[in-house]
């Protein structure tokens, strides 16, 4: 995958052009904003990692001007500025992730790939099915062994997201940003609350369990290996 990476801190931008580049992609690396936009808009790449605080351009300026000129390039903040209201700003404007520093890089490359995930889907799929739990998208009715398992709504966004991305780990993380749309702090418990009564519904009732706790990470579904 070919990614434009606009960084002007030069240790940060080499650490991630090694790693990246160790993982298989082709980064072009620019340090100011106004390099990056013009990059973006008359060379093709699949994804732009943009620092908000960039000299002659900020970054959401850039994805600003990206979006204004119909570029639907996927964007990636990665930036210090941590804060919800920067945050929301970010993806307000059109960003697609926003990810603060200081930060792991597994997770950037974990962002990526959903980032790429998501673009890469044609359709969404009317049914999800692991293992003996279905998910109807369109009724959005849940049931397992026949049963009818009744969801409230950020239930159903929970349960969606880990069918939707059956045998890998979701991060605690992507679900706050995906569910409740940095309405709540990191440190709060909402996605433990949430995980522990979908998990009276789905899992408590029948024999084999379908959510797995993935520790210090995230969670992760599927049946029985």
């Amino acid at each position: 995958m070919k990614i434009l990476l606009a960084e002007d801190d030069a240790k940060i931008a080499d650490y991630i052009v090694a790693g990246l580049s160790e993982n298989g992609h082709s980064v072009e690396h620019v340090s100011d904003g106004r390099d990056a936009l013009s990059y973006c808009l008359y060379n093709d790449c699949d994804l732009a990692i943009l620092d908000r605080m960039l000299p002659g351009m900020d970054g959401l300026s850039v994805l600003k001007a990206l979006r204004a000129s119909q570029k639907t390039l996927p964007v990636l903040f990665l930036t210090a500025l941590g804060q919800v209201d920067d945050r929301v700003e970010g993806l307000a404007a059109g960003g697609d992730d926003y990810l603060t520093k200081p930060f792991h890089f597994s997770e950037l490359v974990a962002r990526i790939d959903a980032i790429v995930r998501r673009k890469s889907e044609k359709k969404v799929e009317p049914v999800l099915t692991v293992h003996d739990l279905t998910l109807d998208l369109l009724s959005r009715t849940a049931t397992r062994q026949g049963n009818v398992i009744e969801l409230h709504a950020k239930e159903f966004s929970i349960l969606e997201i880990l069918m939707r991305n059956a045998g890998r780990v979701v991060t605690r993380t992507l679900l706050l940003e995906r569910v409740w749309n940095f309405n709540f702090e990191p440190n709060t418990t909402v996605v433990e609350t949430h995980m522990s009564r979908l998990r009276a519904k789905v899992d408590r009732p029948f024999d084999t369990p379908l959510i797995h706790t993935i520790r210090n990470t995230g969670y992760s579904m599927h049946g029985p290996r």
